[in-house]
């Protein structure tokens, strides 16, 4: 059972509080601001997506399952056995819910960094600072945390350029732990079904569905 939150839990990155605010951004060129504009510009473009997923975590227990986002608010991630885990983000919070223990976990949304992801407007500044842009092999990688908060952590985001589609995400958390979630047979703009975004007794809920 540990393996299993211990393979889930750094999904959210449960962090403890935060210390002094003390990181700094990177100095960002030209040219990487405007990739940040154009990462902004495809988050608040994208609605709705759906993938399969593989998660990796710190002690190497991996995980995988299905994916679903509904923007801006809604997340949901179904874990394919024997992982008997749920992770559903909604109405500003995040519930991780584990279906042999039949015990939830409820965080706000924006203590995540996954939260990032989705707010109403993602503005890749202000109170969410860049700490550096990457480029290699057709991948952009912008590494973000909340700037009030530096020592919770931060998550990468990665990119393929052309087209721009969201590949995978690092989360670092406050211990230095990393958890790298990649995503695979990527579909957005299709039709999801609001009800498997709701916190109604999820032993009772089914794989995600859609209204295809």
């Amino acid at each position: 059972m540990r393996r299993r939150l211990l393979a889930a839990l750094p999904l959210l990155s449960l962090l403890p509080p935060a210390g002094p605010a003390t990181a700094q951004g990177a100095a960002l060129s030209a040219r990487d601001r405007a990739d940040v504009q154009r990462v902004e510009a495809y988050l608040n473009g994208l609605t709705t997506l759906r993938a399969r997923f593989i998660q990796i975590a710190q002690n190497g227990a991996t995980a995988q399952g299905t994916a679903l986002i509904w923007r801006p608010g809604r997340m949901r991630f179904d874990y394919d056995p024997p992982e008997p885990l749920l992770l559903i983000a909604n109405a500003g919070q995040f519930m991780h819910y584990d279906k042999e223990l039949r015990q939830p976990s409820i965080v706000p949304v924006g203590s995540t960094p996954l939260g990032i992801l989705l707010r109403e407007r993602i503005v890749l500044s202000g109170d969410v600072t860049v700490a550096g842009v990457q480029r290699e092999g057709g991948l952009l990688r912008v590494t973000v945390y909340r700037t009030a908060n530096p020592a919770e952590g931060r998550i990468t985001l990665v990119f393929a350029e052309s087209p721009m589609e969201l590949r995978q995400w690092l989360v670092v958390d406050g211990q230095g732990r990393t958890t790298r979630v990649t995503l695979s047979a990527i579909e957005t703009g299709v039709r999801l079904d609001r009800a498997v975004f709701d916190f109604n007794d999820p032993r009772f809920q089914a794989g995600p569905v859609d209204n295809n």
